[in-house]
């Protein structure tokens, strides 16, 4: 059966694949365990001169890398650089400290005994990646794994499979052993027939709530671990004392980048009311100064959502927010290439917003914000932990003790402070509530992809 990339600059195919056999998976898995009985016994220096050619071979494909994604999914090819330097920076990040975060960790002296704990790889890790940002996705449980001794099966999403393919490529060309790293183009219940196989150890899923509760079905039978990066509905909380050229320079990014299609993206802003009016102006006049249009074109900042049906969603959800009393100040019309029944999608902003609009309460996974008045701290945090989601949240103010404060408070598993739509690889990246489980990248990320083994030794007897 073929799979085929429905390219949403023109709809047409880009990229057609066979999706894998029942065959071809069972071989592939167990060449994955095959290798992994060799790999694990790699010491971690030389995993890490491995991996380190991949990342050579990966940054010499930067110009490729921006014009596959822009034909893909639709980003465009301005920001592709920024898709290939983010993924760098994680790999190199988490090769660096694998040395010590995989360490042998000594519990102390104990007169007659040598006794400490080692963290063993899982065996074979199978990761389900999304299409958003199909590189930066895949690097947060691929390298890990592979630094940890465990080997990768990587299924990329039908939207981006040249994306696994490429990293297929560098991990050939770093010399990487076979069957440590494989790739399969699957559809969904092919993937789920994978989760459940005995011979995958660990999934690393990204992708939407329901696919998260899937992934989760499909292992339920086996006591394997799963981690999930899944959905989100990111609040930011402008307080009376912010830089409001700053914030809002860097709120309507977080909000708009990639189309709004980011996980922690900005979706709900809530703004003191001493400085709303000022900041909801001068976000309606940096968002009038976007261009919609192809994603090939070197002045285009805001690309199509990844298909149509998207695009269907998301204005429905912005009508259904209208509808219930929200008001949009910039008319879709403003943006020429803003089509109905196309992916080109104008940049919203809905003000008179409250907890009962979709753009409040749901994710919605498009250039869409909604922002909304507050009195004070406590109602800001309040609204903030009123959602289903939990994976980033910031505040924007010159208070860092004030900023402390409230991070405390705010449900979410990473706080900022003048910052957003932002993952720093030396900080775990996590999501409470229904923005997932478990963790990636970090020094915590590699206890995720190992098991500890204690070693008790009486030496004197």
């Amino acid at each position: 059966m073929l799979q085929r990339t429905i390219s949403p600059i023109d709809n047409s195919v880009y990229v057609e694949r066979e999706l894998a056999s029942a065959r071809t998976v069972d071989e592939t898995l167990d060449r994955a365990r095959r290798a992994q009985r060799d790999w694990r016994r790699v010491p971690v220096e030389a995993r890490g001169q491995i991996l380190g050619r991949f990342c050579d071979a990966f940054g010499q494909r930067g110009d490729a890398v921006g014009q596959e994604l822009a034909w893909q999914m639709g980003r465009p090819v301005r920001y592709g650089p920024n898709e290939v330097r983010g993924t760098l920076e994680r790999a190199r990040h988490m090769i660096a400290i694998a040395p010590e975060a995989l360490a042998d960790i000594d519990v102390g002296p104990k007169e007659g005994f040598v006794r400490f704990l080692r963290r063993e790889p899982l065996g074979v890790v199978f990761t389900v990646a999304a299409w958003n940002y199909p590189y930066l996705i895949a690097v947060n449980s691929v390298v890990p794994a592979l630094m940890a001794g465990n080997v990768v099966v990587l299924k990329h999403s039908a939207q981006t499979p040249l994306c696994a393919e490429t990293f297929e490529a560098c991990m050939r060309e770093a010399g990487l052993p076979d069957g440590c790293f494989q790739v399969l183009h699957l559809g969904h219940d092919d993937t789920l027939r994978v989760v459940a196989d005995p011979r995958v150890d660990f999934v690393a899923f990204t992708g939407s709530v329901a696919g998260g509760h899937a992934i989760q079905r499909a292992a339920s039978e086996r006591f394997i671990g799963t981690g999930l990066e899944l959905g989100g509905c990111d609040p930011a909380y402008v307080r009376h004392d912010a830089n409001l050229a700053y914030a809002v320079e860097n709120l309507v990014d977080g909000a708009y980048f990639n189309s709004g299609q980011s996980c922690c993206g900005i979706q709900r802003v809530y703004v003191h009311e001493q400085a709303y009016d000022t900041f909801v102006e001068r976000w309606i006049d940096l968002t009038r100064k976007y261009v919609l249009g192809s994603p090939l074109d070197t002045g285009t900042t805001l690309g199509p959502v990844v298909r149509t049906s998207a695009a269907d969603e998301i204005r429905r959800q912005v009508a259904s927010s209208v509808s219930l009393g929200a008001r949009s100040p910039i008319a879709e019309q403003e943006f020429d290439a803003s089509r109905a029944g196309t992916p080109y999608v104008a940049p919203a902003v809905l003000l008179d917003v409250d907890h009962a609009m979709p753009v409040m309460c749901q994710e919605i996974f498009g250039p869409v914000a909604g922002i909304m008045k507050v009195r004070s701290d406590e109602q800001a945090v309040a609204l903030m932990n009123d959602s289903p989601f939990g994976l980033t949240a910031s505040v924007w103010t010159e208070d860092e003790q004030a900023a402390m404060a409230l991070g405390d408070q705010v449900q979410t598993g990473t706080w900022f402070m003048n910052r957003c739509d932002y993952l720093d690889p030396a900080l775990a990246w996590v999501g409470v509530k229904d923005s997932g489980r478990g963790c990636t990248l970090s020094s915590i990320g590699y206890e995720h992809l190992t098991r500890p083994k204690s070693f008790h030794l009486r030496v004197r007897t």
